[in-house]
């Protein structure tokens, strides 16, 4: 024996994969969602997501990387709890300076039959480009206002450009000037 361990080709949650979701010791072998170890979140819609990018490179060479920014993620209580980017504790992990913007007791804003109610809400905005690294909701419309939240951070809509925004009312994210 030459001392040296063989390439191990997967891990306890899966398959060793590359930008590509090729896996690392297999080139033939492409990996997406929990057979993968890509580092994403273990939701059905990253997993779809992500055989929609290993397709791609199938098709046409490995030329897509997946995109894991601005994934939203909610957990099904009641009320819902949703959350998309950086916890405070990421984001000082990353050495980044930011505001956080508590609410809670929401229900006022949030009190028509359309709208559900929202109980707590925390938004973290990064000081110097007024980018949104992260928001976090608790209560009824969660999973639809966290969308909003997702698309602000994956398109880089500043919290500043989100907070003009003009929101058809009643919605859920009629108010989220209130949450920036």
């Amino acid at each position: 024996m030459s001392g040296h361990r063989p390439l191990k080709r997967w891990e306890k949650r899966g398959v060793r994969v590359n930008d590509f979701l090729q896996s690392v010791s297999i080139p033939a072998v492409f990996s997406a969602g929990d057979a993968a170890t890509s580092g994403s979140l273990p939701l059905a819609p990253v997993a779809s997501y992500e055989g929609q990018v290993v397709a791609a490179n199938l098709l046409k060479g490995n030329h897509q990387r997946p995109n894991y920014l601005g994934i939203p993620s909610v957990v099904f209580t009641v009320p819902p709890l949703a959350a998309v980017g950086l916890s405070e504790r990421g984001a000082c992990d990353q050495n980044l300076k930011f505001r956080v913007k508590k609410e809670d007791d929401l229900d006022l804003v949030f009190v028509s039959a359309t709208c559900g109610n929202i109980f707590w809400v925390k938004v973290l905005v990064e000081v110097d480009t007024d980018r949104i690294l992260g928001a976090h909701i608790l209560g009824s419309e969660a999973s639809e206002v966290i969308n909003l939240f997702a698309l602000a951070i994956r398109s880089g809509i500043r919290a500043t450009d989100l907070k003009r925004m003009l929101f058809a009312n009643p919605s859920s994210g009629s108010n989220m000037t209130r949450m920036l």
